[in-house]
């Protein structure tokens, strides 16, 4: 009988205080299958090649959209995932898409035109125009207190240069501010992060404010107008004066187009508006200053649909068991801009995290929290989709729905093809030291940590939604390669850009990261009561053109 007995009692000793080891060896196992899953068997250039060259772009409210969102639910359905659906909220905007674009300089050369339609501008007659460029140049001066940014004028300047020239306007082809001079780059910016400066940046106990690479513009001067100000009244005088189309300069090296949209959403109070390369911009305008008249023909063919008020995010999930309500939530933004097809914004982010998802799937885990995958949109338009949904489950710490206390996480990546390299956490200091942890042996990939946000700032990408909520978003930084330089938002933003290596092996990282919250036994630790940030006293507003957050 005392053999039982000290058999028993090593038995619970070994339960008692050895669970942790335990998890720790069954995680070694679980990684190593994770790692060999998804280098061999990767589903995510061919998921990529449907987001991108089959549906891209995404545009919110357009049919590319939805038929990107129905594939992906589709997708994850035939992976084995549970309960994948398309969950609408209310995008408030007629959708719309550029179905045909072509322009050419007719006169004094013949030439065709590079450029991209802006979204949710009215397209031309069904034959095209024809018409005289003609140049617009808003008065402007030097900010006096930071000479790099120009200030709008007054609004009696502007009313004064608006009257000089509105007899000028009807029909033309309205070339809108001088060109950029766009610098030649003659030491371009690392593609990778080097080792020294990332574990620098990641060490727990030397955290150290990040740079602002995207400094704002000085705060109007007394009396002078606002961007958007003048942007408001440059559409109404165009509008007005019957200008045929608005031409605008891209502005950027080699060729780039950043095409956004107009902030009104209303095509009846824009004419046909086209950015166009820096190049061709810059041909014109330079033979007009040498006293050359030129001519230009546009044809432009765009549609509304108004079925677009109604968006969707994209849902599935793979069911915990003995904690299936609680929840572990990973994704990216769905939609794009148009000048391409959305590939390192973010096709690939939802790529990474359906295939994170099919990893543990395929390798068959059963997951003791719900693993709950969500492709978003209305990101480019002010992480609209995400907030949505955040607000319909979870609520607010300060006003918390039922879901909100059983919610473990949202890992989100959104900055491009770069390997996964850190995460920025919303939480105490040890909610980052539980990820760091579980996370550790994945050095070889070049991930360096984890560090924790004390921000509830909205802004950069859709885990910024769940961090002002109050709620752990969970950032991905990763490599920026070209995403800042050349592909974010831009119309180079294709399927060739994606690096196969970098993207599968944040893939592996991600699932790792999730399995690892999906069984720990508690969740992520968060702010005391006491300690909780205190949200931002005006939301912070995401205006068209945000720069990522990287972490």
């Amino acid at each position: 009988m005392r053999k039982p007995i000290v058999v028993f009692f090593l038995i619970f000793c070994f339960v008692l205080n050895g669970a942790v080891p335990a998890f720790a060896q069954s995680s070694d196992e679980t990684y190593a299958k994770i790692r060999k899953e998804g280098m061999e068997n990767s589903q995510i250039m061919r998921t990529l090649h449907y987001f991108t060259d089959v549906y891209g772009p995404r545009l919110t409210g357009s049919p590319n959209h939805v038929a990107a969102a129905n594939w992906a639910a589709r997708r994850m359905t035939e992976w084995g995932f549970d309960n994948a659906a398309l969950e609408p909220w209310e995008f408030g905007h007629p959708g719309w898409v550029n179905e045909r674009a072509s322009g050419f300089i007719t006169s004094p050369v013949q030439d065709s035109l590079v450029f991209e339609v802006l979204a949710w501008t009215p397209g031309t007659k069904k034959k095209g125009v024809r018409g005289s460029a003609f140049q617009l140049n808003v008065p402007m001066k030097p900010n006096p207190n930071n000479p790099n940014f120009m200030m709008p004028p007054t609004e009696s300047e502007l009313n004064a240069y608006f009257e000089s020239v509105k007899s000028q306007i009807k029909g033309k082809m309205v070339l809108v501010g001088k060109p950029a001079a766009v610098p030649v780059s003659i030491n371009p910016p690392a593609k990778r992060i080097d080792d020294d400066t990332i574990k620098q940046r990641f060490d727990p106990n030397n955290q150290r404010p990040q740079p602002n690479f995207f400094p704002q513009a000085p705060r109007p001067q007394p009396g002078q107008l606002t961007g958007q100000q003048l942007a408001e009244r440059l559409d109404q005088f165009l509008a007005d004066n019957k200008a045929a189309v608005r031409v605008n300069d891209a502005g950027r090296e080699h060729g780039q187009i950043r095409a956004f949209n107009n902030r009104s959403f209303d095509v009846s109070k824009v004419v046909p508006t086209v950015v166009m390369r820096n190049e061709d911009y810059g041909r014109i305008w330079r033979l007009m200053d040498d006293n050359t008249p030129v001519s230009l023909e546009f044809n432009i063919q765009n549609r509304i649909i108004p079925e677009g008020t109604t968006s969707y995010n994209t849902v599935a999930e793979i069911t915990g068991t003995d904690k299936k309500d609680e929840v572990i939530m990973l994704g990216g933004h769905l939609d794009s801009w148009h000048a391409a097809t959305g590939a390192t914004d973010n096709a690939i982010g939802c790529a990474v995290m359906m295939e994170a998802a099919r990893i543990l799937k395929s390798i068959g885990v059963k997951p003791r929290r719900t693993i709950r995958v969500a492709l978003w949109s209305g990101e480019e338009q002010g992480l609209l989709g995400s907030q949505a949904y955040v607000k319909k489950h979870f609520g607010s710490v300060e006003a918390p729905l039922p879901g909100y206390e059983k919610f473990g996480g949202y890992f989100n990546i959104d900055s491009g093809t770069g390997r996964a390299r850190g995460m920025s956490v919303f939480g105490p200091p040890e909610t980052a030291t539980v990820l760091r942890e579980a996370l550790a042996s994945f050095a070889d990939y070049g991930f360096v940590g984890v560090m924790n946000s004390r921000s509830r700032n909205l802004g950069g990408s859709d885990h910024t939604s769940f961090n002002q909520a109050g709620l752990p978003g969970i950032g991905v930084m990763q490599d920026p390669i070209e995403y800042g330089t050349h592909t974010w938002h831009t119309n180079l933003d294709t399927y060739e850009r994606i690096i196969e290596d970098d993207v599968k092996k944040s893939a592996i990282v991600i699932a790792a990261a999730v399995y690892a919250l999906a069984m720990r036994d508690e969740l992520l630790p968060r702010f005391a009561p006491a300690d909780m940030p205190k949200p931002p006293e005006t939301p912070t507003p995401t205006p068209t053109p945000t720069p990522k957050a990287k972490a």
